[in-house]
Parts: C-alpha cells; structure tokens; sequence
C-alpha cells in the first residue's frame, strides 16, 4: 500500500490541495514538511503525540521533516482554536521550553546527518522590520477574507485585537520562509489550522509565482488530540518526570472501547491488517487490545523496559490480583440470589458506595469498572462462578480499589 493510501487509511486525512501532487510527492519521500509545535510548556503532551507518530511514519518512508517551534508567535500567544489568548512567557522561558521540546522529539525523529530539521521562527520573526512586513506580505491578504477564518469568529463578540490578527500572517510568513530557506513544499496541521496555512500557501504563490502545497492532517480531528492530553488530574505529558511511564500506559489502557481501534490505526505502527482483526473483538478480547495499545506506545515514548514495567505492574493491579495493598471483599453464599448478586449490591458490599442510590450514580457516570471493562448497565447481574476465588477488581473513581473473591 502506498504511503499516502495508508495514511487515510488509518483515518489521518481530513482534506487536502492538491491532493495528486501531495501523492506523488509523500509516497516518493520527496516532501519536505513541517509541523509546528506551541513551546508553551517544558513538556509535550499526548495532544502533540499525534504529530510526532506522523512525523516519524513519513520520515521512515525517506520524506524530511521540519519540526518548527513557535518561538516568536509564543512571544503574543495563540488564538487558533481558542476563545481567550494564551498567557505571554518571557524569551528565557521559552529557549528552555525548546530545548526541553527537541530532547523529546529525538526519540521520534531521527535529527542526524539533516534528516530533519529543528527550527525556532523567532529566528525570523523577531527581526522583522515592521514596514517591511506591511510592504511585502500586507498587501496579499484580504481582511475580509481573514475576518471569514473561524480561529477569528469566535473571538469577534469578545473583540479581537490587532495583535491576535496578526497571527495567520505570522503563521503564513513561517511557511513562505521555510519554503525559501529549505525547500519546504507542504504544511500539515490539524483542522483548526486550515485557514493559517491556506494563508501560507496563497502567500508563496503570489509573491514567488511557484507551486507549493499545503496539507491537514486530521491528528484525531486535532481539537479531540488536546482532548485526549488532559485528564481531571491534569495534562498527560511525554516527560517522565510530569507523567510516569506506567500512568501514561494506564492512560491509553484506559481509553474508551469505541476509541481503541482508532487510536491503534492513527499511532501505532502495527500492520493495518493485524489491526483489522482486532474488529472482530468483542467484550475481554478489547481489554486485549487496549493492552497492546498502551504498550507500543508507551513503548515508543519511553522504551521497551519502562513499557514491560508498566504492563505488569498494571495486570498487578487491575487482574485477579497480586496487589497485596488492594482490599478485599469476600462473599457468602448469602451475599447471592440464584446464583448471581446485583452490581449495585456488591459496591454497597465492597464498600465502593454508601447505598444503592449512590453506586446507580457512580455507574450511571461511567466511573464503575470490572476488571477493567466499563460497567455501565445498573441492573447488571454477577455471576458467583465468574467471580470465584481468584476474584474480580472492582473499580470506582480513579483511586479506589477493592477485590471481591468467595470465601
């Protein structure tokens, strides 16, 4: 399969231009592309996670990646996407931030030899002179073109300031001097950044009269990519030290069953056919899959060892359990009806609720699990020979554990 059929095949591609020289170009690893990244913290996160698998999957078919730092938009903020502007960070902070940023792409994106390229456009933003920027980019963009780009609509009620309209003629600039200076012949980007790189494309082929082309990438529909990197505890971070190996297996081992498969297409690097059996998997068998999701990616971020780490010490916790500290419930023969007890009643027993309205809520919230699987039905009924001695784990919240086994 070509590269550029296993990309959408893989639900990557949202919409494209030139969609037949993108082809030629991306599966002859003729394409030169960047993807910027936002040094707004000292960390990725998992919403960055979709670019990096993207750009790794292209470079190992011979194309170039440019991963580029928004150094100089960092400087006024972001409001792609956003309703509010980002918090403005001082030059020291964000030279740290790129440092921090480019120590985590090595693990994606072989660097070496210039296989790829890490730029910052404070490079070439910060020395721009003002007048010239209005004499040779102002006159190729249209207002009321730009007033039309929904990253400005939804900040037109609160009132959007000049600074903030600058950004897609920053962003545009990036692109014509990646182009100029590198050869750069295609952008991809989630779909909030449509219009900026639109804007770049148009600006190249105005002033240089040459093609280029631009791309979005559809990084799980890119505003769900950011989604997936907060959890309520926080952001889940690619550093170690933010977010622990075996959390951040536990993160992915946790996503939803109409999740897994998605995710295992857009991010891992297992064969499309071996995924495509997994669609016939029903009830434990998605456990399993989750499973092996979580391992090749955290495999990927933080090696073989950590990912082999976190797999057992989760099965530790989560199977029938070798968790020596996870309390226990034990069961008697009273405890069931015709052979079964309620899921109501035996949170109530385990002491995971304080009555039965309460664990219908807990469930009804989705945060009740067995053994790892999402109770979600209130009137579902346990069988004693499915519990047995070994047990189940019954899980409420994100901390509390308890094992329920027969006496």
């Amino acid at each position: 399969m070509a590269l550029y059929d296993e990309l959408s095949a893989r639900g990557l591609i949202a919409q494209v231009t030139d969609e037949e020289e993108i082809k030629e170009l991306v599966n002859n690893g003729k394409a030169t592309f960047y993807i910027g990244f936002d040094p707004t913290a000292d960390s990725l996160h998992v919403g960055h996670f979709m670019a990096l698998c993207l750009m790794k999957r292209l470079q190992m078919a011979g194309n170039k990646p440019i991963a580029l730092v928004g150094g100089g938009t960092a400087m006024i903020g972001d409001p792609s996407g956003r309703t509010d502007m980002r918090q403005m960070m001082t030059v020291e902070t964000i030279n740290h931030n790129v440092k921090c940023f480019k120590k985590q792409m090595e693990k994606f994106i072989d660097f070496s030899d210039g296989k790829a390229l890490l730029v910052n456009n404070a490079d070439w933003l910060m020395d721009l002179n003002y007048m010239d920027v209005m004499r040779e980019v102002g006159p190729h963009f249209s207002v009321n073109r730009m007033l039309t780009a929904e990253c400005y609509k939804q900040r037109m009620e609160k009132g959007l300031t000049f600074l903030e309209f600058n950004y897609m003629i920053m962003q545009s600039f990036d692109f014509y001097t990646l182009f100029q200076k590198y050869g750069c012949n295609m952008q991809f980007g989630g779909d909030d950044q449509w219009s900026n790189m639109l804007g770049g494309t148009e600006l190249i082929r105005r002033k240089l009269g040459k093609n280029a082309y631009a791309m979005t990438i559809n990084l799980l529909l890119n505003s769900e990519g950011k989604k997936m990197g907060k959890t309520q505890s926080g952001a889940v971070w690619l550093d170690p030290d933010k977010t622990s190996p075996f959390d951040f297996y536990q993160y992915w081992r946790n996503v939803s069953d109409a999740d897994v498969l998605k995710c295992l297409r857009m991010l891992t690097f297992l064969p499309l056919s071996e995924i495509a059996e997994m669609d016939k998997w029903e009830g434990r068998q998605l456990n399993q899959a989750k499973e092996i999701l979580a391992f090749e990616l955290t495999k990927l971020v933080h090696g073989e060892d950590e990912a082999t780490k976190a797999k057992s010490g989760a099965r530790a916790l989560f199977s029938s359990g070798n968790a020596s500290d996870m309390p226990v419930t034990e069961l008697s023969d009273e405890d069931f009806t015709d052979g079964s007890i309620g899921l109501l009643a035996l949170l109530v027993k385990a002491g995971l609720a304080s009555s039965n309205a309460e664990a219908r809520r807990n469930v009804e919230q989705g945060g009740v699990t067995i053994d790892g699987e999402k109770a979600s039905d209130t009137k579902m009924m346990i069988a004693k020979n499915k519990i047995g001695t070994d047990g189940i784990v019954l899980k409420r919240g994100k901390k509390k554990f308890v094992k329920a086994c027969l006496k």
